[in-house]
């Protein structure tokens, strides 16, 4: 049983439509797939109408958190998307988004790159972020990758063109969560090629405010880190997951290179009261 519990469709900063991803999630042999757009459960419809037979649609998101000044993203997993108070914080976090992303092209024009705020929208087929602009800025020939833009040269955390956004803080999500009936995960916890992240002592502040798991079979973990994240999590209780965080042509990672186990997603499917996985009717 093959289970990828973290990606992105066009909702967010992916490039499959939801359709296309579930689509996608089947011929690569997944039996379980979680949509997790950042901040939106917009896709949520769209992938349910075209989950192709024997494939499960695990409904979540991954929500933009802060813990002592450090940027962390929280997968939340079968939630009830109407709950109103995790709701409205979504609802936050998505409406800044847009104006974040004029003040990083205004930065980025006045640093010389000629990036247009235009085509960033054009690119941005739902909620829009920083591999939007980064993509636009390979089109521009500013850049040769959009990983080249994530750095302090450019729209990286503290680069020159970085604008800080909304972000909830990471023990108010996690309670937040649990309130819409769903279970919190630490996406890719230790991943510090991306910028700044937390020191283990914050994981067990987490674990302490309920937190159910952390990612860690991922693209941006290695072997050791990936072994010293299971060695936390056991001491700590929290469940370990892996995912590919697929983001379609956008980024190199390809769907079900990081899996969850069974076991795992048995426990996160007990623990929801939120939601219910979903499967192909008919």
């Amino acid at each position: 049983m093959l289970i990828d519990l973290h990606t992105h469709s066009t909702a967010s900063d992916g490039t499959d439509s939801p359709a296309e991803l579930v689509t996608a999630a089947r011929a690569a042999g997944l039996d379980v797939v979680a949509l997790t757009d950042h901040d939106t459960v917009a896709g949520h419809a769209a992938a349910a109408e075209a989950l192709p037979p024997g494939l499960t649609l695990v409904t979540g998101a991954e929500i933009s958190c802060r813990l002592d000044g450090v940027s962390l993203h929280m997968l939340a997993y079968l939630f009830d998307p109407t709950e109103p108070e995790l709701a409205r914080e979504r609802d936050l976090l998505r409406d800044d988004r847009v104006p974040r992303a004029r003040a990083i092209v205004a930065r980025l024009n006045e640093l010389g790159a000629p990036v247009a705020w235009e085509r960033v929208r054009e690119l941005a087929q739902g909620a829009i972020g920083r591999p939007h602009i980064a993509a636009a800025m390979v089109e521009a020939g500013i850049i040769e990758d959009v990983s080249a833009a994530f750095t302090a040269e450019w729209i990286g955390d503290g680069g020159r063109a970085h604008v800080a956004k909304h972000e909830l803080d990471a023990t108010t999500a996690i309670g937040l969560i649990h309130d819409a009936g769903g279970v919190a995960v630490f996406a890719h916890p230790l991943a510090w090629r991306r910028g700044r992240v937390v020191p283990d002592a914050a994981i067990a502040q987490l674990a302490a405010a309920g937190l159910d798991g952390v990612e860690v079979d991922h693209i941006d973990h290695d072997a050791a880190t990936r072994d010293r994240l299971r060695g936390m999590a056991a001491d700590l209780g929290l469940l370990t997951t892996g995912s590919s965080d697929y983001h379609g042509t956008r980024k190199s990672c390809r769907l079900g290179e990081h899996t969850t186990s069974p076991e795992v997603y048995a426990e996160i499917t007990e623990r929801a009261k939120g939601a219910r996985p979903l499967t192909a009717a008919g």
